[in-house]
C-alpha cells in the first residue's frame, strides 16, 4: 500500500504547489476588487483541488464504479495538463519582474534621480498580457483534451494496407485480413459505441482476423459487458488472438504468481476460447486455402525495457520450416527489432501496445506523437530486409478515456503475392 501511497502524496504537493503559484499570479491582476467575489473565487478554487486530489486517493484505493473512477481520473489530468502549459508564462513574468527589481535597487544604491517610467495604469500591463496569454495557451491542451473525449474515444477508423510476399500462395493473393488491437474493455463506457466499431469490422468482410493483445487494463471480469459483442467478431478462416502485457494482470496482482493471478491469467484465455478465438500461446497454425498454406504465428507477450516476456518464438516457428509465408502475431512492437528482424525468416508482424499514445497527429503523408521518442515502430507500416512489420493504433484507450488526432484504429489488408 505504502508504494502507491507515497508517489501520490509526492503528486499531490506538487499540485498544491502548482496552484498556489497560478492562483497568487491570477489574484494580482484582477481588476475586480470586490472581497466577496474574491473570497467566492477562491473557495471555488481550492475546493475544486481539494476534492480532486480526495477524488484520486478514493479511486484508487476504494472500491468506485467505473464511470466515476473515469470521471476522477479525466478531470485530474485535463486540470493537471492544463496548469501545466500556463506555468510557463508565469515563469517568463516572474523573470522579468526580477530583472525590474534589480534594475531599481541598484538605481537606489547610486542614490540616483533617474527613475524608471511608470506602466500606464489606462492600458494593460505586460505582467497582466502574460497572466491572459498563459490562459489562453492553457486553453488549447484544456479543449483538445476535452474534445478528444466527447469525440476521438470512439471515432473508429479504417486503415488500408497492402502487404506484398514474393512467396505468396496464388490461392492467397488478394485474401482480406483484418487487425484490431488493445480492446482494453475496462476503460469502455459506451456499449452501443463499442459495437458500432465492431460492425465496421465485420461489414469489410475480412476473410481472416488477428487480435494482438490487451483485451482487458487488469482482469478478466472487465470483459463482462462487453464479451458479447466481441463474440461477433467472426471470418470464414478464421480469428487468431495472442496476449498483450495487460492481460497477465501484473499490474493488479503484482508481478509475483498467486492462485488469484493465475486464475485471472486462465480467465482471460477461456474468454478468448468462449468467444471463439484461437489464442496462439508461443504456437503456430496452418491456414489452407484450396490446398495451399501459410504459417500463422503466435507468441506471448515479449516487450523491451520493463514490459513482461513471455514470448517463445523458437517454439512459435517449430514446424513452420517449409511455410512459404509467415504472419506472426506479437503484442510489442520492440519484439520485431530485438527478436525477428534479421534473426528469423517471419515475413509479417502484427503488433499493436503503442496506441500512438492516444495524442498526436496522423495524415495519409505524415505522423507525429510524442511515442516515437520511445518506440522506434509506433504506428503503421515497417519495412525492412524484406520483412514488414505493422503497428496498429489500437481499438480502445488506456487512462486518458479519449484520443486526441490518433484515432481509434481497423486494419484492413489486402495480402499480394508481389
Amino acid at each position: 500500500m505504502s508504494d502507491r501511497i507515497i508517489p501520490l502524496l509526492v503528486i499531490s504537493l506538487l499540485l498544491l504547489l502548482i496552484d498556489w503559484y497560478i492562483f497568487k499570479a491570477l489574484k494580482s491582476v484582477r481588476k475586480n476588487k470586490s472581497q466577496k467575489l474574491y473570497k467566492a473565487f477562491q473557495a471555488i478554487w481550492w475546493g475544486y483541488s481539494a476534492l480532486l486530489i480526495a477524488g484520486v486517493f478514493a479511486s484508487i484505493f476504494l472500491n468506485l464504479i467505473l464511470s466515476l473512477r473515469a470521471v476522477i481520473l479525466v478531470a485530474f489530468f485535463i486540470t493537471f495538463v492544463t496548469k501545466i502549459f500556463f506555468l510557463p508564462f508565469l515563469f517568463i513574468d516572474d523573470i522579468r519582474r526580477g530583472i525590474v527589481w534589480i534594475k531599481r535597487k541598484k538605481v537606489r544604491e547610486k542614490e540616483s534621480t533617474v527613475s524608471l517610467p511608470a506602466e500606464n495604469s489606462e492600458t494593460i500591463s505586460r505582467s497582466e498580457f502574460l497572466v491572459k496569454a498563459g490562459i489562453a495557451v492553457a486553453a488549447i491542451p484544456f479543449a483538445s483534451l476535452s474534445w478528444g473525449i466527447i469525440k476521438g474515444a470512439y471515432d473508429y477508423r479504417i486503415k488500408r494496407q497492402t502487404l506484398y510476399f514474393p512467396n505468396l500462395p496464388k490461392a492467397f493473393d488478394g485474401i482480406k485480413l483484418g487487425q484490431i488491437s488493445d480492446i482494453h474493455s475496462g476503460s469502455f463506457y459506451n456499449r452501443k459505441a463499442v459495437l458500432g466499431g465492431v460492425e465496421m469490422l465485420l461489414k469489410e468482410k475480412p476473410d481472416f482476423i488477428f487480435f494482438t493483445g490487451d483485451l482487458v487494463n487488469n482482469i478478466a471480469s472487465e470483459m463482462k459487458d462487453y464479451q458479447d459483442i466481441f463474440s461477433k467478431v467472426k471470418a470464414p478462416l478464421g480469428v487468431f488472438s495472442s496476449l498483450g502485457n495487460h492481460d497477465y494482470g501484473d499490474y493488479y496482482f503484482g508481478r509475483n504468481p498467486s492462485p488469484a493471478k493465475a486464475k485471472n491469467l486462465q480467465d482471460i484465455k477461456d474468454i478468448h476460447r468462449i468467444m471463439g478465438y484461437d489464442l496462439l500461446l508461443n504456437e503456430n497454425r496452418r491456414l489452407k486455402v484450396d490446398g495451399e498454406e501459410i504459417a500463422i504465428l503466435g507468441v506471448e507477450n515479449w516487450g523491451a525495457g520493463r514490459f513482461v516476456r513471455h514470448g517463445r518464438l523458437d517454439l512459435a516457428m517449430k514446424g513452420t520450416e517449409d511455410a512459404a509465408v509467415k504472419l506472426l502475431l506479437s503484442h510489442d512492437p520492440s519484439h520485431w527489432r530485438a527478436q525477428v528482424l534479421k534473426h528469423t525468416n517471419i515475413d509479417a508482424t502484427f503488433s499493436g501496445h503503442t496506441h500512438g499514445m492516444q495524442f498526436g497527429v496522423r495524415t495519409k503523408e505524415y505522423q507525429w506523437s510524442p511515442v516515437q521518442y520511445i518506440y522506434k515502430e509506433w504506428a503503421g507500416l515497417y519495412t525492412e530486409n524484406h520483412q514488414q512489420l505493422y503497428v496498429n493504433v489500437g481499438y480502445g484507450f488506456l487512462g486518458y478515456p479519449g484520443r486526441v488526432g490518433i484515432l481509434p484504429e481497423i486494419t484492413i489488408f489486402e495480402l499480394k503475392r508481389a
